[in-house]
C-alpha cells in the first residue's frame, strides 16, 4: 500500500488519580493524517492547519516516529505525511499524541502490519518524548487502542485495555497554553505516605469501578490528591469548574493530561451538556476564550478512513 489517511483521536490522560497510567480515548476532536510510502529514506512533512508545527522530521513528533520506524527498517523506505491538526498543541487533549500514534498505525498499516501493537505504541512514544522530554503512554496507548487503558509498566511495555461503561465526556479547552514539560517542572519530587496510600485507594477504586459498571465508585475515585492541586494552580477557574459541575450532576473529572482542558464525566448526554453550560458560563465571566466538547469515549482508537 503506497497511501493511508487515518483519523487520529484526542485523548485524556490521567483520568484525574492515575499520572501517567491512565487514559481514555475521545470521539471528538481527531486529527486527520494522509501518509504515503517512499521508495528513498527521507521524510516529508506538511502542515494543512494554522499552528505552524516544525516540518524538520527531527522536530516533528509525528517526523521522529516516522524516523524510529525507518531506522527499523534499515533506511529502505521513506515517508511523506500531511497532517490537518483539529487537536490544538499545549491543549492538553493528547494533540502530540495524535500525531506520533496516527503516524505509527498509518505506517504500519501500509508496510502491511509487520509490527506489534506493542512495536508501534513504543514507535509512538518516540514522539512524546520529543514534546514533553519523557516517554510516556497514557495518551499514545488510548489514542491506538481506543477506550480506557492502563499502563502497568513501561519497562518492560504492560498495556491493560479496561471495559468502560458509556459515558459522555465534555470537555472545556480554556484558550492559554500549559506546556506538558513546563507542567511536569512543577510537580513534587516527594510525597507522604499518608498521600500516596489515599492516591493508590483512589486508582484501584476508578479501575474496579470501570470494569464494574459502578459510576458511583467512579465519582467517588475521581480525586487526585497529589498532582491536581499543584497543576491547578496553573489552569484560572479551574476549581469554580470543578465545583459547580458537580454540582451540575457530573460524576467528577478534573485536567485532562498536564491542562489546560477540565474534563467531566456523566452518566448521560442531558447532563454532559448541563455541565458544558456551566464550563461556558465560568469562562466567559472571567473572560477567557475557550472551546467546549461534548462528547463519548472512543472505543476503536485510530481509525483507517482510506
Amino acid at each position: 500500500m503506497k497511501k493511508v489517511i487515518i483519523k487520529s483521536p484526542g485523548t485524556v490522560a490521567n483520568l484525574v488519580c492515575g499520572f501517567d497510567i491512565l487514559g481514555l480515548a475521545l470521539n471528538e476532536p481527531n486529527d486527520i493524517m494522509e501518509l504515503t510510502l517512499l521508495d528513498e529514506p527521507r521524510v516529508i512533512i506538511h502542515n494543512k492547519d494554522e499552528f505552524d508545527l516544525p516540518t524538520d522530521p527531527e522536530k516533528n513528533v509525528a517526523g521522529v516516529v516516522l524516523l524510529s520506524i525507518m531506522e527499523k527498517m534499515d533506511n529502505k523506505i521513506g515517508f511523506e505525511v500531511t497532517i490537518e491538526k483539529h487537536i490544538k498543541p499545549g491543549s492538553g487533549i493528547g494533540s502530540s499524541a495524535a500525531s506520533a500514534a496516527g503516524a505509527a498505525v498509518a505506517a504500519n498499516h501500509m508496510l502491511g502490519n509487520i509490527f506489534s501493537t506493542d512495536e508501534v505504541v513504543q514507535f509512538a512514544m518516540n514522539g512524546e518524548k520529543l514534546a514533553s522530554g519523557v516517554k510516556h503512554a497514557d495518551n499514545i496507548a488510548p489514542c491506538i487502542l481506543g477506550g480506557v487503558t492502563l499502563i502497568r509498566s513501561i519497562h518492560p511495555l504492560d498495556i491493560i485495555t479496561i471495559p468502560s461503561p458509556d459515558l459522555f465526556v465534555t470537555v472545556v479547552h480554556p484558550q492559554i497554553e500549559v506546556r506538558t514539560s513546563d507542567a511536569r517542572q512543577i510537580l513534587k519530587q516527594q510525597v507522604s505516605l499518608k498521600d500516596a496510600i489515599r492516591q493508590w485507594g483512589n486508582i484501584a477504586g476508578l479501575v474496579t469501578g470501570f470494569m464494574k459498571n459502578d459510576l458511583d465508585l467512579i465519582g467517588r475515585s475521581l480525586e487526585d490528591v497529589i498532582i491536581e492541586p499543584v497543576r491547578s494552580i496553573l489552569i484560572p477557574g479551574f476549581a469554580e469548574v470543578k465545583k459547580n459541575c458537580k454540582e451540575a450532576g457530573a460524576l467528577g473529572g478534573g485536567i485532562s493530561g498536564s491542562g489546560p482542558s477540565v474534563f467531566m464525566l456523566s452518566k448521560d448526554e442531558g447532563t454532559a451538556k448541563a455541565v458544558e453550560s456551566v464550563m461556558k458560563d465560568v469562562y466567559t465571566r472571567i473572560g477567557i476564550d475557550f472551546n467546549t466538547y461534548v462528547t463519548t469515549i472512543n472505543k476503536t482508537g485510530v481509525e483507517i478512513v482510506e
